[in-house]
């Protein structure tokens, strides 16, 4: 099947739609994916006159969402067009369908849709995941090229937060159970250096039994992600058994008084500098009330900490007390958000990598 979505809404007062995210997900996660999103300006009768005759000529299904007040005037275009009329939101023509619904009731909308499709098609749907942190988005689809040559009813869905990636990989009953476990052992395999998990769970669940199972006990001490990595770590349940202590040490006399930070560093080096993040590191281990470390210190922006070191500039340092201590340098892109988030999520990889 091919899938269409339509949004007839306001392009010039209303860029962003607020709940695009959570609305597609419901398809996903039922199995159903769109060939083609569009969105046309409901002030352009031209444009929602072509782009709805193209759902007609060219889509088994069309998801249309547009204003209420404009409801009636859509599904009647959309009547004369399939030659049919509608039935509550929906509208069958043979194997076509089309389901208009209101962007005030965009998520119950997308539920009832689902329903209507699992009904037309009759079709049962399973799904596996890989997750992944900080792959590069080439290599995901090129490992995801290769999976698709073993063949099979699948189809891919590719999301990411802020580096940490989630590939949803469904399939219908028709394909072998084989050929769905081969797949999604051709991308854990290829993208195995970045790999955290092959189902649903989130990274920091990931973190925590590992290290329950390891039986070691965590602390962080953060600077520019502000408590973010803790906070993240703490959401998930039963995190205490884990988890010693989260410092959030911002300033240089926090770093000196609280993690042992050299003055002599924080002054050759400066706060954002691999000694540093390696010092803050190591006032953790040295306290010999954990095992794993996480220590972060950057520049989230927007504007720099008054050295030549750009906004994005960060260290994340990762120790072990049986391998030591190890820095990793990054340079981020994007808004101060962004910035934190995706150093969050990478600190939360790097140390469960190193806690395996």
């Amino acid at each position: 099947m091919n899938n269409c979505l339509v949004l007839i809404r306001n392009k010039k007062l209303n860029a962003d739609y607020v709940h695009f995210g959570d609305f597609m997900r419901v398809f996903s996660e039922a199995c159903y994916y769109f060939d083609k999103t569009a969105v046309v300006g409901f002030d352009s009768s031209k444009g929602i006159a072509e782009q709805l005759k193209e759902c007609k000529t060219s889509f088994d299904n069309a998801i249309v969402l547009c204003y209420g007040e404009q409801r009636d005037m859509i599904a009647d275009f959309l009547a004369k067009i399939y030659g049919e009329q509608f039935e509550g939101n929906f509208l069958t023509c043979g194997e076509q369908s089309v389901c208009l619904g209101d962007f005030d009731d965009d998520i119950n909308f997308a539920a009832e849709c689902v329903h209507f499709l699992d009904e037309k098609y009759g079709i049962r749907y399973d799904k596996f995941y890989v997750k992944c942190v900080s792959a590069p988005s080439e290599l995901i689809y090129d490992s995801i090229s290769k999976a698709r040559e073993d063949g099979g009813d699948t189809t891919f869905a590719v999301y990411d937060d802020h580096g940490d990636q989630t590939i949803e990989i469904s399939y219908s009953s028709k394909t072998p159970k084989m050929t769905a476990d081969n797949i999604q052992r051709i991308l854990a395999s290829e993208l195995s250096e970045y790999v955290y998990t092959l189902d649903d769970s989130s990274l920091e669940e990931c973190l925590y039994e590992l290290l329950r199972l390891r039986r070691v006990k965590l602390s962080v001490a953060e600077s520019f992600t502000g408590g973010g990595i803790t906070a993240r770590l703490v959401s998930v349940p039963g995190m205490s058994e884990v988890l010693y202590e989260g410092i959030c040490a911002y300033s240089n006399e926090a770093k000196r008084m609280r993690l042992k930070v050299s003055e002599q560093t924080l002054k050759q080096f400066g706060a954002v500098s691999e000694k540093t993040a390696y010092e803050m590191c190591e006032g953790l281990l040295n306290t010999f009330n954990c095992e794993v470390a996480i220590s972060t210190t950057g520049i989230a922006g927007p504007a720099s900490d008054g050295t030549d070191k750009p906004v994005g500039l960060a260290y994340i340092g990762i120790g072990t007390r049986g391998t030591g201590i190890k820095v990793f340098k990054f340079n981020y892109t994007g808004d101060r958000e962004s910035i934190t988030k995706t150093a969050i999520n990478d600190a939360l990889f790097l140390a469960y990598q190193a806690a395996k």
